[in-house]
């Protein structure tokens, strides 16, 4: 049986670590493609000089030329300039949203038949136009964002309880930016509620669990920006590729994982026509369900605001003419 193919688009920091993390996987063989000349054949050959000593075997090569990608089962998108200062909110829009209508050309001419996952910023506007621009099927392209939230939320969780993250749940929806919305009443640790074991640590004091969980929340509303003003030259490219690989594996081995995605709504969560982060079940078809949670009146009401910021998003891209 023949390997699966993979194609990245970008090969900066997180087409890299994707690259790398797909082959020690093993999960297909990987073509790297960007725009600059040699870098991506230098990343590619970088890593595949490592496989005696990590142990994998797949091909790995670089290109400037969509037409490698031809056959992929899978592209993953990360191409786009991150923004800077002094650039404004509809510069970055813009900018990205050039790259990403040549990119969407280039994957649907080359590879209309592959499943999408966009990391490209800002998010939900730029799977938006990535799906009109290809002419790929909607359940065939996503977004990767609540996979990183919610593994961020979680690994937050885990230290402030001293326990293991691999016992933490949690989900966060809605936009991928300060709207999104972590759900509180969903988190647990192995079945028991953060709300309660926050409770128990501080004996009873409500005002207090709640004062240091509203902190978490927050902290994963700007945890890129955290990440941002720590490196002072890049944004976070570690985590996203392991949440985007993550979202690959389960496709392409029809897992039928329960993950946060950025996936297009109809008539789910009051919202039809539109891609929103929410939980969906990713297998052979892609998103194959996007499951509609019960969400009290304060848990909807902050998905309203980040729809509302996602609407505005793609408002704007649709009024720079995109």
């Amino acid at each position: 049986m023949s390997r699966k193919k993979i194609a990245l688009i970008g090969g900066g920091q997180i087409g890299g670590v994707l690259a790398q993390l797909i082959a020690l996987k093993e999960l297909a063989d990987i073509v790297l493609f960007d725009i600059v000349e040699d870098m991506p054949q230098g990343k590619t050959l970088d890593i595949a000089e490592a496989s005696r000593v990590d142990g994998f075997d797949v091909s790995l090569s670089g290109t400037n030329d969509y037409k490698d990608m031809a056959g992929s089962d899978l592209v993953i998108i990360t191409a786009g300039l991150p923004r800077k200062p002094g650039m404004s909110r509809d510069d970055l829009l813009t900018t990205n949203a050039k790259i990403m209508k040549q990119v969407a050309e280039g994957v649907g001419e080359n590879a209309p038949n592959a499943f999408v996952i966009v990391i490209s910023n800002p998010l939900d506007a730029m799977v938006t136009l990535f799906q009109k621009v290809s002419g790929i099927p909607h359940h065939k392209v996503m977004g990767q964002a609540g996979v990183l939230d919610s593994s961020r939320f979680s690994t937050f969780i885990a230290w402030e309880l001293g326990l293991s993250v691999k016992d933490v749940n949690a989900m966060v929806l809605g936009g991928h930016g300060d709207t999104m919305v972590p759900l509180v009443r969903y988190a647990n640790v192995n079945g028991v509620p953060v709300t309660e074991l926050l409770e128990l640590k501080y004996e009873g004091d409500k005002e207090k669990a709640k004062e240091v969980m509203d902190a978490m929340v927050q902290r994963t509303k700007v945890a890129g920006g955290e990440v941002v003003k720590l490196l002072k030259t890049g944004s976070a490219f570690y985590s996203p590729a392991s949440s985007a690989v993550a979202m690959a594996e389960s496709i392409l081995k029809d897992q039928k994982r329960l993950l946060p995605t950025c996936a297009f709504c109809e008539g789910q969560y009051g919202l039809d026509g539109f891609y929103l982060g929410v939980p969906a079940v990713l297998g052979a078809n892609g998103v194959e369900k996007v499951i509609e949670l019960s969400l009290d009146e304060t848990e909807k009401s902050m998905l309203e605001n980040s729809v509302n910021a996602v609407k505005n998003v793609v408002g704007d891209m649709e009024r720079l003419g995109f």
